[in-house]
């Protein structure tokens, strides 16, 4: 399912967050960049694992530097190591900071006594230290910060720290230390891959003589609130204005069922002076409507049209003007719906008046920054596969900067007039840092080459886009992705990428996963569509998949399997497969019972097998009451919601006929590993070849390296064997 908005899942390339590592390894060897070598230009996934991940890129105050973030990985200890490196403003003199096994992390610069200076976390606690590595300061002595932002002067700071959260969870009785049981007393009591006992809250603290003052505020003191937002916010969620004298932060006031149920998420106001709080998104007076718990909030009065003006969706990511007159934010119109088109807000700071800028781009914000003049905005959003860089003006007139056949993950002022720096990435190779020169002519350079030691060693697939008619009579896009040596006289197995989401774009993602040139290496074709459903083609082509994941979505696969088979002669209709993860495993339960032999084989990770089971098994109640439309209890449920129950794939397993492999980790509580367990038992049950590979310490994904290498031999193991007999 959609992994709280993680549209182009990055969990490595995501801005500043408070997330910096998936695991400890301050007991582990320094594990730095790995060198690799490849036997007939083919990826493996030991090549895969080899690579560095690079995240966070941040330019000095004058521009004449960029630090940034790189994590490693090592297969043999198991662990990752996250590190902190230097280059100057055209990509040379790259220089590693990290010299110990401790993670150093979440890099940013900050001006000390006329110095600049780079902050980092390493071992929960927050350091500076001089450009080039020198000069090493500790700031905090806790042990405990998990992010941190400047004011603008440095005299003050925030800190992100976690207390116990007691909203769902008691706390144990203390003559019971080592009791393993929780009592439950309310929904929200785990969050994707843990339990919910703690909670983050933003702490603001002073800056005397380089050193963290002990006496910290709580911007949140006395609730069980989260700030930044579980599960993936940082402090991108929070912002300081230009002089200093407020905090905007990020901030869904709810706990138990009323969290569960909404993604009613506001911009705030703390007044550093006076400790007032105002929120910008409701009106003074403001009270909740009455809102109906196990019913999709699509017809609720929350979402009534004369409401909306409430700002009743997901409102995030603060960022104030450089000149601090506005206020700027993405916004997603509507409750409980949270794929809804994110929105890039600008409200004024004196009349609260606000409207929104980018009406015009018809898909979604993924991130956005101001420029100098306080009067331009740039961001990134996908469109037809691609996500480029687009900026707009405060009327909202809107312009694309980029046209690439790529990603651009994040962008940032480059600190010199007229630049940008930007992360990007491609099916073709994974994330470097670029810089963007904007004016008459855009000039987009790339600064790193983190991993050109490993793929200059690489046969890389090539990706071409196609445009085909579906059962609707409208024209989807399809991602085709050539075998690395490809061949056109030859006939090659071709597989059937199912997208997740179900409202994630097949854009020019990088994933250390679901890799489609590890796929291309192992001599797959692989056909992966661009179905109803997915942002980048229009708000009606990205609103059609809710309620209806069993209809024109399964039909637009069938239809780009079945134009590969008919137009591409390289691709062997008798070898087809498969295969997809969260959404895209339910498309595959799906598919194998509504095939029609089209296919010889399956691969669902972390997908929905019941959906009435997933109904009660999730956290996040308000995905599942918008995607089916009520709880399968309702008596009075809709024609939307009998479909979607009527159709679960659990009721087609008589259909099934095709050799099926389930993945699911056991710390997935978005989509219960049971789920998996359901499925394998059943074909199992039927007669028909299955393996199932569960994954005790793993979530919705597979972080751990070796955990990483087993999921890709088993995935092509599977594939291989029933593909190229």
């Amino acid at each position: 399912m959609k992994t709280a908005k993680l549209a182009i899942a990055m969990a490595a390339i995501a801005t500043t967050s408070v997330m910096s590592s998936c695991t400890e390894s301050s007991d582990a060897p320094n594990i730095g960049r790995n060198e690799v070598s490849i036997t007939d230009g083919r990826m493996t996934p030991e090549a895969l694992w080899a690579m560095g991940r690079i995240a966070t890129a941040v330019p000095s105050p004058d521009g004449q530097t960029i630090a940034y973030q790189v994590g490693y990985y090592s297969v043999e200890h198991n662990k990752s190591h996250h590190v902190l490196c230097t280059m100057d403003a055209e990509g040379n003199g790259i220089q590693q900071l990290t010299t110990s096994a401790a993670h150093e992390t979440d890099p940013a610069w900050v001006t000390i006594d006329g110095a600049d200076r780079l902050a980092f976390l390493t071992e929960g606690n927050l350091w500076t230290m001089l450009a080039d590595g020198s000069d090493r300061r500790q700031m905090t002595q806790t042990g405990d910060i998990e992010g941190f932002l400047f004011s603008p002067d440095a005299q003050k700071i925030i800190l992100i720290k976690s207390l116990t959260n007691e909203a769902a969870i008691q706390q144990k009785p203390e003559d019971l230390p080592n009791a393993t049981g929780r009592v439950v007393n309310d929904l929200m009591y785990r969050h994707w891959d843990h339990y919910v006992e703690t909670m983050q809250h933003p702490f603001l603290g002073t800056v005397e003589g380089g050193v963290v003052s002990t006496e910290l505020t709580d911007l949140l003191e006395g609730t069980y609130y989260e700030c930044p937002g579980e599960p993936f916010g940082g402090v991108e969620q929070l912002a300081w204005s230009p002089d200093g004298s407020e905090i905007a932060y990020t901030c869904r006031k709810k706990t138990g069922v009323d969290y569960a149920i909404s993604t009613d998420t506001d911009i705030y106001i703390y007044n550093v002076e006076s400790g007032a709080t105002e929120n910008l998104c409701k009106p003074e007076g403001y009270e909740a409507l009455e809102v109906q718990a196990d019913r999709s909030m699509r017809q609720q009065s929350i979402n009534a049209e004369e409401n909306l003006k409430n700002l009743p969706g997901y409102d995030t990511n603060p960022q104030y003007s450089p000149d601090g007159k506005y206020i700027a934010w993405q916004s997603m119109a509507r409750d409980g719906y949270e794929a809804d088109i994110n929105r890039l807000l600008i409200m004024d700071r004196a009349s609260r008046e606000y409207h929104f800028v980018t009406e015009s781009f018809d898909s979604n914000v993924d991130a956005f920054c101001w420029a100098d003049d306080s009067k331009t905005l740039h961001f990134v959003g996908v469109w037809h596969g691609c996500t480029n860089v687009y900026q707009t003006d405060l009327e909202g007139n809107v312009t694309q900067i980029t046209n690439d056949q790529a990603d651009y993950v994040s962008i940032a002022p480059a600190n010199q007039e007229g630049k940008l720096i930007a992360i990007r990435q491609s099916m073709e190779a994974p994330a470097d840092i670029y810089s963007i020169a904007l004016g008459e002519e855009i000039a987009v350079t790339q600064l790193t080459k983190e991993n050109e030691h490993i793929l200059s060693q690489l046969s890389i697939g090539k990706v071409e886009p196609h445009w085909i008619r579906t059962a609707s009579g409208e024209m989807m896009h399809v991602w085709v992705v050539l075998p690395a040596n490809f061949n056109p006289e030859k006939k090659y197995p071709t597989l059937l990428f199912c997208e997740g989401g179900p409202q994630s774009p097949v854009s020019q993602f990088w994933s250390y996963r679901w890799n489609f040139q590890i796929m291309a290496a192992n001599d797959y074709v692989i056909v992966a569509p661009n179905r109803h459903g997915l942002p980048g083609f229009g708000h009606k082509w990205n609103e059609q998949i809710s309620t209806d994941w069993t209809g024109q979505c399964m039909r637009d696969y069938l239809a780009a399997i079945d134009w590969a088979v008919d137009s591409l002669p390289y691709v062997d209709g008798e070898r087809l497969g498969a295969v997809g993860a969260s959404f895209g495993g339910f498309s595959v339960y799906y598919l194998a019972g509504h095939h029609e032999k089209r296919f010889r084989c399956f691969i669902s990770h972390a997908g929905v097998f019941n959906l009435e089971s997933q109904y009660i098994d999730t956290e996040e109640m308000w995905f599942a009451n918008w995607e089916y439309d009520d709880a399968f209890w309702t008596a009075s449920k809709s024609k939307e919601a009998r479909k979607t129950y009527d159709n679960s794939p659990h009721r087609f397993v008589d259909r099934w006929d095709t050799p099926i492999l389930c993945i699911h980790g056991e710390k997935d509580y978005r989509i219960n590993y049971s789920q998996g367990m359901q499925a394998f038992n059943s074909a199992r049950m039927r007669g028909i070849p299955a393996q199932l590979l569960l994954f005790p310490d793993e979530n919705h994904w597979v972080l751990k390296p070796q955990n990483g290498i087993l999921w890709q031999r088993t995935y092509f193991s599977w594939l291989d064997r029933w593909l190229k007999p």
